[in-house]
């Protein structure tokens, strides 16, 4: 007699091989990241009375700040530009960076209690992440453009938009896929280690001095000017202000090596992920 095939919905298979990303199992859950990206989304609304408007008030306070202080007092140069478009140009993808690295770096601890309820891909958790912060990133992207189209149209202040504006996407590409790779492997690492998470915040304030944000790297001594070029933010951010202002300090092997390196420890960080998820329910 003959048996016929069953169709299952869950496949128990053995231990798989450490290269496999599985991507097409995240692929197939990809409803599930619009849901996650809703939740983080309302999250941040709720039981606010200003609601979307922290997304401005952050931005201007700190732009406000950095130009009294680096501007004003230390005489920080800004390359020829007005110091609000230029200390805004670094601020809104640095804020990207910094909000979805911080974000993905407590991805097991924030939902520990959903992951130890349900299965699914826990790669959804982060992705949400990464793909939830672009509203807030828009936001204050839509500031940046409406102060510079005030300079460059009331004003004489030397700014032009060049070619590499046409790299903007790949540069948001870049600083999500950076954050993310960077912040899964911190949060694989914070399962075991919590003492990490008190780096976090640390990490990332000393990571934006070390990032052209606040100041050009043409303003860099040239024997430091390399250790600021290892940074692999420091291109995606001088080309977004070479985009959209005309001053900038990067070529296209800066990129090419940015590229490469986020690559690197994206690929790396999937890797890592996987293997701590497993397991990770025994130590968080």
């Amino acid at each position: 007699m003959q048996i016929e095939k069953e169709n299952w919905s869950l496949v128990i298979e053995p231990n798989e091989k450490w290269w496999n990303l599985r991507l097409k199992e995240i692929w197939s859950y990809r409803e599930l990241v619009l849901i996650f990206v809703r939740r983080d989304i309302v999250a941040v609304y709720k039981q606010t009375i200003l609601g979307p408007l922290w997304f401005f008030l952050a931005p201007i306070f700190t732009v406000v700040a950095y130009t009294f202080v680096f501007g004003s007092i230390a005489g920080m140069s800004t390359d020829g530009i007005p110091g609000p478009v230029f200390y805004l140009s670094g601020t809104t993808l640095w804020g990207y960076f910094s909000t979805c690295f911080t974000a993905t770096s407590n991805t097991f601890t924030d939902n520990a209690a959903i992951f130890g309820k349900v299965y699914f891909p826990r790669m959804i958790a982060p992705i949400a992440t990464v793909v939830s912060t672009l509203f807030k990133f828009g936001v204050q992207l839509l500031m940046f453009f409406s102060l510079l189209a005030y300079y460059m149209l009331f004003t004489d202040a030397n700014i032009e938009i060049t070619k590499w504006a046409w790299l903007f996407p790949l540069l948001v590409v870049m600083m999500g896929g950076l954050a993310l790779g960077v912040g899964i492997i911190l949060s694989a690492l914070t399962t075991k280690y919590r003492d990490l998470k008190n780096f976090i915040g640390f990490g990332v304030t000393l990571l934006m001095y070390v990032s052209p944000v606040i100041y050009p790297v043409s303003a860099v001594p040239d024997s430091y000017k390399w250790f600021i070029k290892f940074n692999p933010i420091s291109p995606i951010i001088e080309a977004f202000r070479l985009g959209f202002t005309g001053v900038g300090t990067v070529d296209a092997i800066d990129l090419v090596y940015s590229g490469a390196f986020i690559s690197i420890v994206l690929l790396i960080g999937i890797i890592l992920f996987h293997r701590v998820e497993r397991t990770f329910m025994d130590t968080v």
